[in-house]
């Protein structure tokens, strides 16, 4: 199956934990929600559609608007 993933590199778990909260938050917006792993220093994205088991134009949108949280 077809995924977008990303991982996003911090200075610790609150920032990471704090990014993890903006991603919920667009998520939820937006009815579209990612495989979230969040570790110290580091937080793992991963979207995809699971009803088409694969990948959707929302995805990449999705993927851009999670990239574009880190710049905050």
């Amino acid at each position: 199956m077809m995924q977008l993933e990303k991982v996003f590199s911090f200075n610790n778990f609150e920032e990471a934990l704090a990014f993890t909260n903006k991603v919920g938050r667009i998520s939820e917006a937006a009815g579209h929600h990612p495989a979230v792993l969040t570790e110290w220093g580091r937080v793992s994205i991963t979207w995809w559609s699971h009803k088409i088991r694969g990948l959707h134009h929302n995805d990449f949108i999705m993927a851009a608007k999670t990239d574009a949280i880190q710049t905050l």
